[in-house]
């Protein structure tokens, strides 16, 4: 078996290059500059090796100084033009379907599978993400607050309290998996939650990898990993649906997001709107997503607290003003977060230097004409929110930490700050992660003080950003008598 697929291997690295050339010989006098590189693996390992060093940003500008905004590469198995600028951003996040299409390097799509919202175009996407929104949009997520918080207590409580060295990374994506878990698939903690886990971290180390699929690749386990979880997921679904349907239960749609999906019907028609593929495929997305990002975030905003008094002390600050008017551990309300404005805008400056989603992928339905060059029907489109957030055009001293930027007087240009996507893509998530941010922050802070173990604790990104030690800080309880 392995023997025939290093034969594959093979053919493809010679058929490859035969296809590029008759394929694209009408529009070689219009592609853009650069370079495809090897057949199959191209620019993969250069870029791979720029994010686990984080120097991504470095690496595209390179090739803009180069070649200019738009130019071409080969990245996970396909040919590639890369776009620059805030221009660029609009005209990815903002295209038509019948030009562009979500389709995902394979290495995602096969792990993340292909009915997911990031894959999906046209009405597709208008109908998965608008259920998606039904349940993440913000009139809904305010009756949760008190939910997370107490997901972020026991967490704190469990993981925190009585220990004097943490690793701050492990732990903050063990809270956000239980907070996903609770709050959008109704998971109680226990072993359910327990199995999934590392399934779902092998599936995020496999989504940008070289596709090849041989047993000893992340591609391999981040493939394998999907196929184990979906039976877990397929379960979960029927007994939500047999809860649904048991009439001596109250129905609430809004319960979690899988029993929201299962309840969504056309308006038209008395059948379930979404299938059991696009179900699972969504959930997850939505956790991955969820699951990683946010506890990137997190895990920036602890070491930055360490290191900058400044700000440290302005957002101790607003959440003790916030405690001022509470009981000894009262649930934090929506207003509450509301007043949090430093504390956000510190965490949206964040995510400008260190966006936890990096690249943004698209598929070219047809050949297209973008900046004067074509780009061939079914090349890959490429974009990078840190093109455009390291651009000393657009913000001034970008790699200067400076939350005032976000002020409502000096806001950023239109389609140059990207953390959460753009237009009709932007991530229907992004009330859900600011208040996951804004909850965990306030206990913190209010809790403990704490100090870097290692000063110059560096990162790489495989592909979220992933430190050395997980973070190491040593902690204190700001109040003894929590500790009992």
């Amino acid at each position: 078996m392995e023997f025939m697929m290093f034969i594959t291997l093979l053919l493809l690295l010679f058929l490859v290059p035969i296809f590029f050339l008759f394929r694209y010989k009408k529009h070689s006098d219009r592609l853009p500059p650069g370079s495809l590189g090897l057949p199959v693996i191209g620019q993969s390992l250069g870029l791979l090796k720029a994010l686990k060093a984080d120097r991504v940003d470095k690496w595209f500008q390179e090739r803009i100084t180069n070649h200019g905004p738009v130019w071409k590469a080969n990245l996970f198995g396909y040919p590639t033009v890369v776009l620059h600028g805030p221009a660029a951003n609009k005209f990815i996040y903002t295209c038509d379907g019948s030009l562009l299409t979500n389709t995902q390097p394979p290495s995602i799509s096969r792990i993340l599978g292909s009915k997911n919202i990031i894959e999906l175009s046209g009405n597709d996407h208008k109908r998965v993400r608008g259920a998606l929104v039904s349940f993440l949009k913000l009139e809904v997520l305010k009756q949760y607050v008190g939910k997370v918080d107490e997901e972020v207590q026991h967490h704190l409580l469990t993981h925190w309290h009585g220990k004097h060295e943490v690793q701050v990374q492990p732990l903050i994506k063990i809270l956000t998996f239980n907070i996903i878990c609770s709050l959008l698939f109704g998971i109680e903690r226990g072993p359910k939650r327990e199995k999934m886990l590392p399934l779902f971290q092998d599936m995020i180390e496999g989504v940008l990898s070289i596709p090849i699929n041989l047993p000893f690749t992340q591609y391999s386990r981040g493939l394998v990993a999907r196929k184990k979880l979906v039976p877990m997921l397929l379960h979960l679904i029927h007994e939500k649906r047999e809860a649904l349907q048991d009439q001596n239960q109250p129905s609430d749609r809004h319960k979690d997001l899988i029993t929201l999906l299962l309840s969504i019907r056309d308006d038209d028609d008395s059948s379930t709107m979404m299938s059991e593929e696009e179900i699972i495929d969504n959930i997850i997305v939505v956790m991955i997503a969820g699951y990683d990002t946010t506890s990137v975030l997190l895990t920036f905003l602890v070491r930055l607290l360490a290191n900058d008094r400044s700000i440290y002390s302005t957002i101790v600050r607003e959440q003790k003003e916030i405690t001022s008017s509470k009981a000894f551990k009262e649930a934090l309300t929506w207003e509450d977060l509301t007043k949090m404005k430093f504390t956000w805008r510190v965490a949206t400056e964040m995510m400008r230097i260190n966006p936890p989603v990096t690249l943004s992928f698209r598929r070219a339905k047809q050949d297209i004409e973008y900046g004067g060059f074509i780009i061939p029907k079914g090349w890959q489109v490429l974009l990078s929110a840190s093109m455009t957030h390291m651009d000393d055009s657009i913000f001034q001293n970008p790699t200067m930490f400076d939350p005032t930027r976000y002020e409502k007087h000096t806001p950023p240009p239109p389609f140059s700050y990207v953390a959460f996507g753009a237009g009709p893509r932007m991530c229907p998530g992004i009330e859900l992660a600011k208040m996951e941010t804004l909850v965990m922050m306030h206990r913190l802070v209010t809790s403990f003080t704490w100090e870097l173990l290692k000063k110059d604790e560096s990162f790489i990104r495989v592909p979220m950003p992933e430190f050395d030690q997980g973070l190491l800080v040593q902690v204190k309880p700001l109040n003894k008598t929590m500790e009992a």
